[in-house]
């Protein structure tokens, strides 16, 4: 019905496109508006109440040669911020297409497309922007049961996966811990054409120096005391498929300067020889770390932050989503009393209403172990408040929080890392485990803050 009501614009300077798309969509929008020279964009959209733009990425003009689409995007959304925009591109130009999602377009499309397809991505927009206006959620998942969320954050984020997956785009995934970076990850990788290939993660924060080449490269038997055999490293596991680098916002120049010549030339060299072996891999990082404190070349090239964030994906703090506490609360209740032999579990209002006023700044990480411990712990199928307690790692982080705006996050981190060392009478293994941080990556907080 939304359809129906829709005036579309497209701006194409290829006369076939124009023709066969009014032919298309003619019954099924109110009106189809068609134009050869976006320089006449401003003056159409002031004319007409254009409810999406459908926008080539390439025209025959002097503007911004190869960048056009770009150029009139930008101004599309400088005229009329509210319209939505589809690019339309083909197969060689899906680089750009990606970037341009991160000027502001809504969606693209590549020629030749399934008319069907196309339609499908005009009704979807058009309900989407309709279902804002309203306030009505638009469900969705991004490919793994695990993501959800019904708030319209998680909906932005899986529209976005929706389009970068079955491209070969790499992707940074930012936020913090326990926001489900692995998680995204691993459903973008379902979402992809190399869904059955490998999926390969690598905690690269945890590798040495020493380690870092070996794990990744591979290493040829002798080429040092420990290499007993030939070896593949990740890289070549990952062949075909998808290598993922989680915290990569701690390792260090040099092995940044390592990784950034392998991805520049799709080329490793095991350790020990010196024949280049091709790879063929979809690469997604995630890290912690704010994209503004990553870009300080003191601590990370800008070369290869480049390299490695075609597209950025940041997941939100579960604090910023509250309408998905819920959601969340219900799917792990649900999951662990499966786990554990139980009846389906349900909460009371009181137990409900403590999940929703709780900060968790340990995020979904956190909502899950509480609600794990409730389950374990609970005498009737009904999880009361009472029932739910709160990681004492997060808590006194929480009280800072509230008690004192002024408390950098340096401070809250490092109080936090030295109760949890006094908890454990100084056994870093336990402490870091509790901190959800690998051995060395709390080594390295040790000594920047000098404890």
């Amino acid at each position: 019905m939304i359809l129906k009501k829709a005036t579309i614009l497209i701006v194409d300077d290829d006369p076939d496109v124009l023709t066969a798309v009014k032919l298309l969509l003619k019954t099924e929008v109110q009106e189809i508006i068609t134009e050869k020279n976006p320089e006449n964009l401003n003056w159409l959209l002031q004319r007409n109440q254009v409810d999406l733009v459908l926008l080539d990425m390439n025209f025959n003009s002097a503007i911004n040669t190869g960048n056009e689409g770009i150029y009139w995007l930008r101004k599309v959304k400088e005229w009329k911020p509210n319209v939505c925009v589809i690019m339309i591109t083909a197969y060689g130009d899906i680089d750009l297409a990606v970037r341009s999602l991160k000027e502001g377009a809504n969606d693209f499309i590549v020629k030749p497309w399934h008319n069907e397809k196309l339609i499908s991505t005009i009704t979807d927009l058009l309900e989407k922007k309709e279902g804002d206006k309203t306030g009505k959620p638009v469900k969705s998942k991004a490919g793994s049961t695990d993501i959800l969320g019904d708030s319209e954050m998680m909906q932005d984020i899986f529209h976005k996966v929706n389009k970068i997956a079955p491209t070969d785009a790499n992707i940074l995934i930012l936020g913090e811990n326990g926001t489900g970076k692995d998680l995204m990850a691993k459903a973008i990788h379902e979402r992809s054409l190399r869904a059955n290939k490998p999926f390969v993660k690598v905690d690269v924060g945890a590798l040495t120096d020493s380690l870092f080449e070996s794990e990744l490269f591979g290493h040829k038997k002798g080429a040092y005391t420990d290499a007993r055999e030939d070896r593949p490293g990740r890289f070549e596991d990952a062949h075909g498929g998808t290598l993922f680098l989680d915290e990569i916002g701690n390792i260090t120049l040099q092995q940044q300067a390592k990784l950034l010549t392998v991805l520049q030339n799709r080329q490793v060299t095991r350790l020990g020889t010196n024949k280049p072996i091709d790879i063929d891999i979809r690469l997604i990082c995630a890290t912690n770390m704010p994209l503004q404190e990553l870009a300080n070349e003191n601590r990370f090239r800008k070369d290869l932050i480049y390299r490695i964030n075609t597209v950025e994906i940041t997941m939100p703090p579960l604090r910023k989503r509250n309408n998905d506490i819920v959601v969340l609360a219900r799917h792990f209740a649900k999951m662990y009393a499966s786990k554990y032999l139980k009846p389906t579990m349900d909460f009371e209002a009181a137990a409900l209403q403590k999940l929703k006023s709780y900060n968790f700044p340990g995020n979904v990480r956190e909502l899950q172990y509480s609600i794990e411990r409730a389950v374990i712990m609970a005498d009737t199928d009904v999880l009361h408040a009472d029932d739910l307690l709160f990681s004492s790692l997060e808590t006194p982080i929480q009280q800072n929080i509230e008690g004192d705006d002024n408390i950098p996050l340096s401070a809250m981190e490092k109080n936090a890392i030295l109760r949890v060392i006094e908890k454990h009478s100084g056994n870093i293994t336990r402490a870091a485990k509790e901190l959800g941080l690998t051995r060395t990556a709390l080594y390295r907080r040790l000594s920047k803050y000098d404890i």
